[in-house]
């Protein structure tokens, strides 16, 4: 039986299924007569989940590190909210109702706020991060035990509904071969956690529950988001085969660590990876980056219920520049709304939020969040090579506007003799087609250019790429925006500037021939991908770059495009860069 799911976290496995089944929970709805003692045993209820909670954080600390573990101090703020502890507690004081009634009923009212909102794919999980940690509590009124993943005695591929933030933490990775679920999607935090420990992941299968058995084989692909339950012996091994191939292809691309990102005929570009945390910085380092091309900042402010300080912004910051350093680092400062709303900011609810109150034109409006990053941006540029870059940035007045704010902090810590780094490169996001078609008068008041694509495309087109309904229409390949793309390459280079892509489109092998002929300086893309696209890069001559930059620009169709980047990336002499 063949499934397709969404793609998560790369790589080819075959292996015996284990099918996790949670016992069902029921919750019993009674009054009582001894309100103090059904107090005591809901309070007693959130300690054991609290404990319990303390225990999966150490876990998680030891497997996945400090920055993945937050998503459980986040957990453990959820059992002290008052909106879910105060309010059962004034339940069962005033309707005399049972204590696993009481909660299951205010826990409930919590989800459904934020599944109001299930057009937005991060508010779906923090509905999955209360529905965690409610079911922990409930679990524990229940007497029923919550699923443990930590012993697993033989190599097995997970399949589960959806794995829980505190299942997924508690897991053996070395056990785990692979993970496929009925729910989830690329942004879960299954699917984070899966790509941090290199575990192949394909979720959101709907029905692999209840068509997979315990002990069944099961082969998928984590980058085509195929599955195939119950494979022939002839399917396993032609599995197996491209397991090995894509091993060899590894230990292949491995021997590209230390070698140039350079063309036959000498075009140097730099390959610079996208990270979300210090977590990432192994990965960075194990395949070789020639730096970091955007550093999302705003995963340090989710799965929290307030701002993360000065001296904890500085603290990553630090960790990155210093762990990197002398490579450069390009720092995003906080890029939040559209598909990423953080519930403590109150930017509220926007009809169309990718066009609303978002990033910059948040900061600006609240100097107060943006001064605070850029202290901590300041300080921490004595530890490394650090570079600044705002995002959605429409206007020339937006950027001096930042740039006035990152001036007067660094006035005020020079007055305090605090140490930073004397030059500071300042750039912006190229992601609004108003900044792309200004990118001559950007360019010679910045000091770089990045080109964020995802946003740049769904712009251009008038797509909301979140939208399944629209989807479709989300379009790489259309000549609207390789033209922007292009306009903004020239328009840098007339004023010496370097321009960069840190969207998808960055470590996009299709894409990768047609912007190294279009003079692209940059390419940064996810650190797994750097050595790919280093390989790429040394297979083509840049003329040979140049030509298919021209043919590609002489079309008007993106059906085209796409064809011929096809044919590009099919010719025989790829992969024939020397070791």
């Amino acid at each position: 039986m063949n499934l397709t799911g969404k793609s998560a976290s790369h790589g080819i496995v075959v292996g015996r299924a284990r099918v996790i089944k949670t016992e069902a929970l029921h919750v019993e709805v009674s009054t009582v007569s001894n309100v103090a003692a059904e107090l005591m045993r809901f309070r007693s209820a959130i300690a054991a989940a609290k404990k319990g909670l303390q225990s999966v954080h150490a876990r998680a600390l030891e497997n996945l590190g400090p920055d993945k573990a937050a998503i459980f101090e986040a957990h453990l703020l959820i059992l002290e909210d008052p909106e879910l502890v105060e309010t059962t507690e004034a339940v069962i004081s005033d309707r005399k109702l049972n204590a696993m009634a009481a909660f299951s009923e205010v826990s409930h009212a919590a989800v459904a706020i934020f599944d109001a909102m299930a057009d937005n794919e991060y508010m779906r999980e923090r509905a999955a991060d209360v529905r965690d940690v409610s079911d922990r509590v409930l679990r524990e009124l229940a007497g029923v035990s919550v699923a443990d993943l930590s012993d697993l005695h033989d190599e097995v591929i997970l399949v589960c509904r959806d794995l829980a933030p505190s299942e997924t933490a508690a897991m053996d990775p070395r056990k785990v071969l692979g993970i496929l679920t009925d729910l989830g999607g690329k942004t879960s935090h299954t699917a984070i956690v899966a790509r941090t420990l290199e575990i192949p992941a394909v979720l959101g299968l709907r029905r692999i529950t209840e068509l997979a058995k315990t002990g069944d084989w099961i082969a998928f692909d984590g980058e085509t988001g195929e599955v195939e339950i119950s494979p022939s012996e002839t399917t396993r091994a032609e599995y197996l085969e491209r397991r090995k191939k894509q091993d060899a292809e590894k230990r292949e691309l491995l021997a590209l660590v230390g070698q140039a990102n350079e063309t036959p005929d000498g075009r140097r570009t730099e390959i610079v990876a996208n990270i979300g945390s210090p977590q990432d910085l192994p990965g960075v380092l194990k395949y070789d980056a020639a730096g970091v091309g955007l550093y999302r900042t705003e995963f340090l402010f989710m799965d929290r219920s307030e701002a993360p300080s000065e001296e904890e912004q500085f603290a990553a910051y630090k960790a990155v520049l210093e762990g990197l350093s002398p490579k450069p680092v390009t720092i995003r400062t906080l890029d939040i709304g559209g598909d990423k709303p953080l519930p403590y900011l109150e930017i509220g609810h926007e009809d169309n939020p990718f066009l609303g109150y978002r990033a910059i034109r948040y900061c600006l409006e609240h100097p107060e969040i943006l001064r605070t990053q850029l202290r901590a941006l300041l300080r921490a540029s004595a530890f490394g090579n650090l570079r600044v870059m705002f995002p959605m940035i429409a206007s020339l007045e937006e950027f001096l506007a930042a740039k006035e704010h990152f001036e007067t902090v660094r006035e005020e810590l020079r007055a305090a003799k605090v140490p930073m780094a004397e030059k500071i490169p300042l750039g912006v996001m190229i992601e609004i087609p108003s900044a792309a078609i200004l990118s001559d008068v950007f360019a010679e008041h910045c000091e770089f250019l990045s080109i964020g694509t995802n946003d740049l495309i769904q712009y251009t087109v008038a797509v909301d790429r979140l939208n399944e309904r629209v989807q479709h229409l989300y379009d790489p390949f259309h000549p609207a925006v390789l033209r922007l793309i292009q306009t903004v390459i020239t328009n840098a280079k007339k004023f010496g500037r370097k321009t960069s892509v840190c969207g998808e489109m960055g470590g996009s092998a299709l894409h990768l021939p047609l912007l190294l002929g279009m003079g692209l300086d940059e390419f940064s893309m996810a650190p797994t991908s750097v050595l790919r696209s280093r390989r790429q890069v040394r297979s083509w001559t840049f003329a040979e770059a140049q030509e298919l930059a021209r043919e590609v620009a002489r079309q008007s169709r993106s059906s085209d495009i796409e064809a011929i980047l096809n044919r590009a990336s099919a010719r025989p002499n790829q992969g024939r860069s020397s070791i």
